[in-house]
């Protein structure tokens, strides 16, 4: 990364933020502190309880700068990041306060490890990070802020997950493995992030997988009873987990959960983008045979396309409709993959175990794609 038109130190940088990272959520509520302080006009364009949001805040940052000398993949993260603070109201003045607050917080919490080059790498990192943000933001102007949308069906799948079917009031362009974020007028504020689990359709409506997170206050509306007719907001579309449309190779997904939903919308994509599509094996995974809440949906799917194959996998029981252990596991007992695209969905701790094997299999790092439900839903 460059800026000012000298190269900033990223080891620095690095160690820099493992260093104030160590502080945890103390980081994040200095940081708000100081922006709400100075510009108290501010505190109306987030929630109430911030503590989701001081987790997005270094989760982000983290993001950042791990991928500070990987331009081709920071990029577009920023760039998504520009475009959906649009519909928080963020405007180009906003970043000088908010880069300011970000200063304070890391001269705080680096302690005599802070000196002058290291301030100066931070700001000429912040001022790159706001130009890309700022330059997105802009180029996006031809789109809303955000889409209204209503809930026109809702459908409980098991005790902890939902299926919702949205309309918008305009079509909302996007590409299938992509996620908008949400925001439930029931708990304003609150803007929640969530895949798309259908291709687009020509009626314009979209399907999404909600799974109660604890003590989420979005999920738990969403999935109990959230009221047909009830209006949401959706941000642009983000994300860069698609189909590789490149590739003529076979094809395995690996789903965990709800992490299914935009493997379900590739698949979806799959079969109208391609006229011989490529052969597709689908894997996935729950704790128990209740919650493998979208199989029925998945086998008429399978039936109708004979390039598909679904297994289902089940860790916590054994059952005789899907193959028993986790989808790491089944994954290395039906094939090595090592000629295959990989595409993995779910959680942090089932996305890293799936990669690991993958890999371990033969599967070239370069052609797996990930998408990490971690932090994404609450």
């Amino acid at each position: 990364m460059r800026g000012g038109g000298d190269r900033v130190d990223e080891r620095a940088l690095k160690e820099s933020f493992e260093r104030v990272g160590e502080h945890g959520d103390e980081v994040a509520l200095f940081f708000y502190s100081h922006l709400f302080l100075g510009h108290p006009e501010l505190r109306d364009m987030f929630p109430v309880s911030m503590s989701a949001q001081r987790d997005r805040l270094l989760n982000a940052l983290g993001r950042i700068v791990s991928d500070v000398g990987n331009l081709d993949s920071l990029v577009p993260f920023l760039a998504d990041l520009g475009r959906d603070h649009r519909k928080f109201g963020v405007s180009p003045e906003h970043y000088p306060a908010v880069g300011a607050s970000l200063l304070a917080a890391l001269t705080h919490f680096s302690g005599s490890a802070w000196n002058a080059r290291l301030a100066a790498d931070w700001a000429a990192a912040y001022g790159v990070i706001a130009e890309v943000m700022i330059g997105a933001a802009d180029g996006d102007e031809h789109n809303p802020p955000w889409w209204d949308g209503t809930i026109i069906g809702h459908e409980r799948r098991a005790v902890d997950i939902a299926v919702l079917k949205v309309s918008t009031s305009q079509p909302l362009p996007y590409i299938p493995g992509q996620s908008v974020a949400m925001e439930f007028e029931r708990r304003p504020r609150l803007w929640r992030m969530f895949s798309m689990a259908n291709a687009p359709r020509p009626d314009g409506t979209l399907d999404f997988h909600v799974r109660i997170v604890d003590g989420g206050q979005v999920t738990g509306a969403l999935v109990r009873d959230p009221g047909i007719g009830s209006a949401l907001r959706l941000g642009p579309p983000v994300g860069t987990f698609k189909l590789d449309t490149r590739s003529e190779r076979p094809i395995v997904l690996a789903a965990g959960g709800t992490g299914l939903a935009p493997l379900k919308a590739i698949l979806e994509h799959l079969a109208v983008a391609r006229p011989d599509p490529p052969p597709a094996h689908l894997v996935v995974g729950a704790r128990t045979a209740a919650e493998l809440y979208d199989v029925a949906d998945l086998e008429k799917m399978a039936a109708t396309s004979p390039w598909l194959t679904v297994t289902p996998a089940v860790s916590a029981e054994q059952d005789p409709r899907a193959e028993h252990g986790t989808v790491a596991d089944v994954l290395t007992r039906l094939n090595t993959w090592r000629d295959h695209d990989a595409y993995v969905c779910g959680s942090s701790a089932m996305v890293a175990a799936t990669t690991d094997r993958l890999r371990t299999l033969g599967t070239p790092p370069e052609r797996i794609f990930i998408e990490d439900f971690g932090w994404s839903q609450s």
